[in-house]
Order: C-alpha cells, then sequence, then structure tokens
C-alpha cells in the first residue's frame, strides 16, 4: 500500500494507504490533482475532528455514520446522505457520535496530506 499518485486514474480502496489522523480516526488520501483531491476518513465513536481552518475549500459527505459538526458558528447533526460546504478560511470540526465514514472533496489539493 502507498499513497497514491498524481492524477493516478484508478484508485482502488484496498491499495489506499491508511494513515492514522487522530485518535480514532483513519484517512485515505485517494485521487487528486493539483485542483482537486478526495480524501475518505473513518471515524470511531468518540472520535474527534478537532476545530481547524485551511485555505481550501472542502465538501464534506456523510458516507456513514452521526456527527455533531461545527461549521463557523453553528453546530448540528449530520447523518448519512448529508453534505457540508466549507468555505476557505472557515473553523470547522467535529465529533463522531456513532462510528462513521466522510468524503472529503478539496480545492485545490491539500499538499500536507502527501
Amino acid at each position: 500500500m502507498d499513497l497514491p499518485k498524481k492524477g493516478q486514474r484508478w484508485v482502488l480502496h484496498n491499495d489506499a494507504l491508511p494513515q492514522p489522523a487522530g485518535p480514532g480516526v483513519v484517512r485515505r488520501v485517494l485521487a487528486y490533482t493539483d485542483e482537486l483531491m478526495c480524501v475518505e476518513n473513518t471515524f470511531e465513536t468518540g472520535a474527534v475532528g478537532p476545530l481547524h481552518s485551511h485555505p481550501h475549500t472542502q465538501i464534506t459527505y456523510v458516507a456513514e455514520g452521526v456527527f455533531s459538526f461545527t461549521i463557523g458558528s453553528e453546530t448540528r447533526t449530520v447523518r448519512r446522505g448529508d453534505a457540508l460546504l466549507k468555505t476557505d478560511g472557515v473553523e470547522h470540526g467535529c465529533t463522531c457520535l456513532e462510528a462513521g465514514v466522510l468524503l472529503d472533496v478539496f480545492s485545490p489539493m491539500r499538499q500536507d496530506f502527501i
């Protein structure tokens, strides 16, 4: 297993390198170019994605589970099928209420994940 290469056309889940991204969180960098990146984050119940911001626009899709998410000054509970938009520079974070998977899409790509 290894990180995919920039522009790699096919990225199979079983070949994507799982990386620790905090207690109870595993990140898999999937396909990406300079302009766009797709990342899967698997959370255990109780795991926290601490409040942070970055200069990337991010869309998060809840593939599985239940999360308490804060974006800016608003906190809401989100579930499978929900999507969240976090524009660049806006503080955001989450707590996993029920084990799950978040699919993040970043523009531009997150160089710090490579």
